[in-house]
């Protein structure tokens, strides 16, 4: 490769030798012309080479030297600004020996071991390196000390004859370090100042105020709002009181870790509240950190309130980057007094079933008795108001056969019984879908027939989980309830058009009250009894519907050596499992579950088994442990008595293990 005065030099060479050709041959010319000339031309053209020679060599000369100079000064000023770098600068090799480092590097790193941090850094890119042919350029975050270090690599090939062959081609690294520490506390500083928006709502204010005396209400409010303030005071926020029974808060970022590790303390200072034995009051807290102004904080906050509320009051949650963390919940739901809401929603329905072509009715995947006889109350409350009614299934489990043979017997629901794929060819603009017994999206009986529908109607009793169908026209979703039948029976009494129920469709809905109460006797409350009054004149016979849940002798065998193999932690807590991979393994799961609870002492229970791929987890509690606290880390959901969970990618030995986990962990968080 020429060097840049060599260039530069042969540039003036060829402009001076194509100068001298034009001269010679307009010299010629002229002698053509005067042959005279011929003599005088060419002495003048030797003295233009003369001088030509002597210019370039002279022209030379001095750009040679100012080349010269000027590539001094350039390499002198890099020299001098690698030198004195004003931020810390080594250089180094591969193997990490260091062959110079900058008076910075020296000066910002004498307190530190900082070889150790190099050996480490060397480490990270040492495989690159060895595997690259083109080395790229590394950045990378490092701690070191107190400070944080934004470094930036730079690979240099070098070639030095002096190496052994192996090494002739090696690399060195030029590592700089730009301190970022203070750039990295003022964006903490930033997001720590940002505003949380929370609401706080008093679950059962209204009913527990009605027993007291008005001296007692006035004595309990102001308690209330001391705690309320008290407890708000500790995080320098700001409360609001909007209503009797709400307030909104605001409190900075930064507290937000503390309030977590606190475990909303203030849940448990309100149940604290003297009442004379009255009742106890009990909070909702949603809180959100979502949205870029305060607007779209509180509208965060107020739909993580609906997920509370829907998950029975008495805890707390925080919506954070998308995911909702919940705290307490550990309090029996409470049943409501008043059945306005049953009215309310019961117009509502009848409205929309108006005003749609045709309705589609459906439950949760392997249907029970609880959301088939939802099912069929839906059917017939649609058909009661002259409209066409279709209840997609995709079949029913074993554990369903007895009823099934007496639905079969009725030619009406030959054509009401459709599959998932006749109900998407059927689905239009006006179809209405009537969703029972679930709130999940992912746990329809068809996903594809949720999303094609266009007005959705949700009818619930479990505790609202975050994936919960967000864009339903009307969701009446009532945790206190025992069952979803329960709630569609009493949108049956309370529908202005006279609903006619068939023997069948009674005895179904009170077969899922029966199911899901444990022949009424978890979850049951006034309203609970007062629905199956209103079945039992429906003509229910009570000794048939027993029947349909009676198990074989193989199946009670099968319940027996789960029951025995039940192995007991934390002195109170069943576990056992299933091995067997027959399609309705979790209904032995979960009959296994509750006949562990009659035994004495045992006061929760999960069995474990096989759904295909995944595993299912049924678990039990006679009320002292919230089995859906310790199923919700499962991926499951349910209610405090009864909840189930399925996990994929994992062994059944590796499952239990995560639920002794989880079980340890809901037990550590009661006593701290």
């Amino acid at each position: 490769m020429q060097s840049p005065n060599r260039k530069v030099f042969d540039n003036l060479v060829s402009r001076t030798k194509i100068y001298l050709v034009i001269i010679l041959l307009l010299l010629v010319y002229i002698c053509i012309k005067e042959n005279a000339l011929i003599v005088p031309s060419i002495l003048v053209f030797a003295v233009i080479m003369a001088y030509a020679y002597f210019a370039n060599n002279k022209r030379k000369s001095e750009i040679s030297e100012t080349l010269q100079d000027l590539t001094l000064t350039v390499d002198s000023t890099a020299k001098s600004s690698l030198i004195n770098s004003p931020f810390p600068l080594v250089i180094l090799e591969t193997d990490g020996n260091i062959v110079w480092k900058s008076s910075k590097f020296v000066a910002e790193f004498q307190n530190v071991q900082i070889n150790n941090y190099i050996d480490d850094l060397v480490y990270d890119i040492k495989n690159e390196i060895e595997k690259e042919e083109n080395k790229k350029d590394i950045e990378k975050q490092i701690q070191i000390g107190k400070n944080t270090y934004k470094v930036f690599a730079k690979f240099v090939h070098t070639k030095n004859k002096n190496r052994d062959k192996k090494n002739k081609n090696a690399y060195m690294m030029v590592i700089y370090f730009l301190n970022e520490t203070e750039k990295i506390n003022l964006e903490q500083e930033y997001e720590n100042s940002k505003t949380c928006v929370g609401m706080i709502m008093i679950d059962n204010y209204e009913e527990t105020t009605q027993l007291l005396e008005s001296e007692e209400v006035i004595n309990s409010k102001a308690e209330i709002d001391k705690c309320m303030y008290d407890w708000i005071n500790k995080w320098n926020g700001i409360l609001i009181k909007t209503e009797r029974d709400r307030y909104v808060c605001y409190f900075e970022q930064r507290y937000l870790e503390e309030i977590k590790e606190e475990k909303f303390s203030i849940l448990d200072q309100i149940k604290d509240i003297n009442l004379k034995g009255k009742g106890q009051l009990t909070l909702s807290i949603a809180i959100s950190n979502e949205g870029e102004n305060l607007k779209e904080k509180y509208k965060s906050a107020q739909a993580a309130m609906d997920v509370v509320l829907g998950r029975g009051g008495d805890q707390a949650v925080i919506r954070e980057n998308d995911i909702y963390k919940f705290f307490g919940g550990r309090a029996q739901e409470v049943e409501k007094r008043t059945k306005v809401k049953a009215r309310v929603v019961a117009h509502a329905l009848e409205n929309l079933v108006k005003e749609s072509s045709k309705v589609l009715i459906m439950g949760h995947t392997n249907p029970d008795i609880d959301a088939m006889g939802s099912a069929l109350g839906m059917y017939r409350f649609v058909k009661c108001l002259n409209k066409k009614a279709y209840i997609v299934t995709g079949g029913f489990s074993t554990a369903l056969d007895s009823f099934n043979e007496i639905l079969s017997e009725d030619v009406e629901y030959e054509d009401a019984l459709i599959s998932k794929e006749v109900a998407l060819e059927n689905i239009d603009d006006d179809t209405l879908l009537i969703v029972v017994d679930t709130h999940k999206k992912n746990f329809v009986e068809s996903i594809e027939v949720l999303e094609k529908c266009s007005k959705i109607v949700v009818i619930d009793h479990h505790r609202r989980s975050t994936d919960f169908i967000e864009n339903a026209t009307l969701m009446f979703q009532e945790v206190y309830a025992s069952s979803a039948a329960e709630l569609v029976t009493e949108l049956i009494q309370y529908a202005t058009a006279e609903i006619n129920l068939k023997t069948i469709e009674a005895e179904s809905l009170y077969a899922g009250i029966m199911m899901d109460t444990k022949n009424f006797t978890f979850k049951t409350g006034v309203r609970t009894f007062e629905a199956a009054a209103y079945l039992r004149k429906c003509g229910v016979d009570i000794i048939r519907v027993k029947k349909w849940f009676q198990s074989n002798l193989n199946g009670f065998t099968k319940i027996a050596d789960i029951v025995k193999d039940a192995e007991i932690v934390n002195d109170t807590i069943a576990i056992s499992q299933y091995d067997g991979r027959e399609r309705d393994a979790c209904i032995t799961c979960a009959k296994a579950a509750d006949e562990l609870l009659t035994i004495c002492d045992i006061t929760a229970s999960f069995v474990l088994g096989y759904i295909g791929d995944r595993i299912c987890i049924s678990g039990r509690s006679i009320g002292d442990v919230n089995v859906q606290i310790i199923l919700e880390k499962l991926g499951g959901g349910g209610h405090l008595t009864v909840a189930g969970a399925q996990v994929e990618g994992m062994t059944i030995e590796e499952v239990k293990e995560e639920l002794k986990t989880r079980i340890n962990e809901y037990f550590a968080e009661l006593t701290n």
